[in-house]
């Protein structure tokens, strides 16, 4: 049997402060507004394959902080870059934010030649960053 889904349409990622998650994927990343819901609130993000929808705790300070341990649900997300020279290079920049907290550097995936990294980002979200190499 084929597989009736055809890949992630967006991911929808709660946050405590909407602007700073947004600031960090357009200024990190180089994501872009798509849309937004003023009202819920909500934005959304493209970086022109994966859409991301920030929506905002209903109460961000008593919200619970994910736990990767103990949580069901979202473990972390994982965005591809182009090559492991350019997953270095982001690497460097985002170790220069005070917003981001690099959990471990590029390193080989599994002894392979994929490179991977992982950090978490503005409202706690872990998010790694990979660098398959074509084959």
């Amino acid at each position: 049997m084929s597989s009736r889904t055809q890949g992630i349409h967006h991911a929808g990622l709660t946050v405590p402060d909407v602007p700073a998650a947004q600031a960090f994927f357009e200024e990190a990343l180089g994501f872009s507004q798509v849309g937004e819901v003023a009202d819920y609130p909500a934005v959304f993000l493209s970086d022109g394959s994966v859409m991301l929808t920030l929506w905002r705790a209903a109460d961000p300070a008593n919200a619970t902080p994910f736990d990767r341990r103990r949580n069901l649900g979202l473990h972390h997300f994982a965005l591809r870059v182009e090559s492991p020279g350019e997953l270095k290079a982001l690497h460097d920049e985002l170790a220069q934010r005070d917003d981001v907290a690099i959990e471990f550097a590029p390193e080989s995936l599994g002894g392979g030649p994929t490179h991977h990294m992982m950090c978490t980002i503005p409202g706690g979200l872990r998010l790694e960053l990979i660098a398959p190499v074509p084959s």
